[in-house]
């Protein structure tokens, strides 16, 4: 593989695990509150949120302008 391709390839890689990383998250919150049978408390939404923020920086560092960001301003 070409130096290009690689680089090409490993922003890829982080990009789609910023995406699953997210998803995850939010799986984590729908489990949670489907056990508590109420939301997830108010700290573990405001945690989760700033980490959607840094996991979309980051994805965004390496594709910008993908539909993740207006994915995640969905995200309840």
């Amino acid at each position: 593989m070409q130096n290009d391709e690689i680089t090409q390839m490993l922003a890829d890689l982080i990009w789609l695990n910023a995406v699953i990383a997210t998803e995850l998250i939010q799986v984590t919150e729908n489990t949670s509150s489907i056990l508590r049978k109420s939301p997830p408390p108010e700290t573990c939404l405001q945690d989760h949120n700033a980490l959607r923020v840094t996991a979309l920086e980051i994805a965004e560092k390496y594709r910008a302008k993908t539909a993740l960001a207006r994915h995640l301003g969905k995200h309840q």
